[in-house]
């Protein structure tokens, strides 16, 4: 199983940036789709982005497609979300996600799919 460590978090304006980032642990982190989900207060936690093993191929919510990117350094066991144009509907705790797969080019968007999550970290996003 893979430890993971999310940063970047912060508080931002509306139509600032943020480039969050998560830190895996262990020899083995090309082996695990990667996703980020959000949970706002009082919400369920919903689908961000995902990337596959080799990074080839994404899939991004409807409510942050052409504004979020998903990426992934494989050498440095890090995955990526980078923010644009950020709305006060963004905000909420962001959690990295990890499931292994055999797969090198599948995408899952589904939370009960990912095994590993990180802590979270908080984006807040004023008006």
């Amino acid at each position: 199983q893979v430890q993971l460590v999310e940063s970047g978090g912060g508080l931002v304006q509306a139509g600032g940036s943020l480039r969050l980032s998560c830190a895996a642990s262990g020899r083995t982190f090309s082996s695990y789709a990667m996703g980020w989900f959000r949970q706002a207060p009082g919400k369920e936690r919903e689908f961000v982005a995902t990337v596959s093993r080799n990074g080839g191929y994404t899939s991004y919510a409807d409510s942050v497609k052409g504004r979020f990117t998903i990426s992934r350094d494989n050498a440095k066991n890090t995955v990526y979300l980078r923010m644009n144009s950020l709305k006060p509907e963004d905000t909420a705790v962001y959690y990295c996600a990890a499931k292994g797969t055999s797969y090198s080019a599948y995408v899952f968007r589904e939370a009960v799919s990912f095994g590993s999550w990180g802590q979270g970290t908080q984006v807040t996003v004023s008006s």
